[in-house]
């Protein structure tokens, strides 16, 4: 498969499922994302407010800021995993660092993460940790320090990842690429900036990512249902501003290729934003909009309140 021309509605990474299942499995304890995150947030909950300025306030608004946005949102989830434009090698890179930086994990473990469930979340029915259908604190336990092992999982073909030495350089260095930022922020403030520039970041990001998108597959608006997917995707418009976009989670499901995910007049999308900029700079093309999946309408049935039609020039859907 090559890594830049990519099925925009299909789950890229992988390539075979048949019989595949979605729903028999286990969840286990993972101890690696277990300890990184609960270390991450007693560090946070402990020292943060003993070592709190205002200075240390800032770098953490404007990392956590700069790492969603440029990492997880673009470089991650926009750019890796769905493919939805193009740019150059150096840029490409630069923002998977930026991702890695987020500090959830390495960018092969999340394009695993996400691809299994977005694959399962599309067949009639799968596990409730791929559904988020448990409780509130289950989830949050499944979910942050916990990993499934499906009985019959599909098969991945990561190899053009794994072909790339600067992201298997990443994945096996992901956590070790938080120290040159703490260095510096030593630097900058002592360890208060460190403790929230580095700690404080990674807490909120990883937690912040889970809830909302634990919200998003449980509650909330709806425009679209996606045609025999088991699970179906709710909007989280209170968090589309902190998460660059990503909360309008519906629209996602609807059009997952799409780099513009905040389709509706006045849904933020800062993550687009910044995609179309690049694009007008020449730093970004091939840039996919829900125009650009013919066929995909007949995959969905709207349910929002205005129709298809009085939309299509404002987010560019193909009359």
């Amino acid at each position: 498969m090559d890594i830049e021309a990519r099925d925009r509605c299909e789950v890229n990474w992988i390539v075979d499922v048949a019989g595949a299942d979605a729903v028999a499995g286990r969840v286990r304890w993972d101890p690696v994302h277990s300890l990184w995150n609960g270390g991450m947030l007693v560090v946070a909950l402990l020292a943060g407010p003993l070592l709190f300025s205002w200075g240390a306030l800032a770098a953490f608004v404007v990392l956590t800021g700069l790492a969603v946005l440029l990492g997880h949102s673009i470089g991650f989830h926009r750019l890796l995993i769905h493919g939805s434009f193009r740019t150059s090698r150096p840029l490409r890179l630069s923002l998977v660092w930026w991702g890695t930086l987020a500090g959830m994990s390495g960018p092969l473990w999340i394009v695993r993460t996400h691809d299994l469930r977005d694959w399962a979340q599309r067949q009639p029915a799968c596990h409730p940790y791929l559904s988020h259908r448990s409780g509130l604190l289950r989830d949050a336990w499944w979910q942050l320090h916990c990993r499934l092992e499906l009985d019959s999982p599909p098969r991945f073909d990561l190899s053009p990842l794994h072909r790339d030495r600067a992201i298997r350089w990443l994945e096996r260095t992901w956590m070790w690429q938080q120290l040159p930022v703490a260095a510096l922020l030593w630097i900058a403030g002592g360890w208060g900036f460190v403790v929230w520039g580095v700690c404080a970041r990674v807490a909120i990001t990883v937690h912040g990512h889970w809830f909302v998108g634990y919200l998003a597959h449980r509650r909330g608006p709806q425009s679209w249902l996606v045609a025999d997917a088991g699970v179906q995707a709710h909007d989280v418009p209170w968090a589309a501003i902190l998460t660059m976009g990503e909360a309008w989670h519906n629209n996602h499901h609807a059009f997952p290729g799409s780099a513009r995910i905040g389709l509706r007049t006045g849904q933020s999308d800062w993550g687009y934003a910044v995609i179309r900029a690049m694009e007008r700079a020449g730093l970004a093309w091939d840039v996919c909009l829900p125009a650009d999946m013919p066929g995909r309408e007949a995959a969905l049935r709207e349910i929002g309140p205005r129709g298809l039609s009085q939309n299509r020039r404002t987010w560019g859907v193909a009359s």
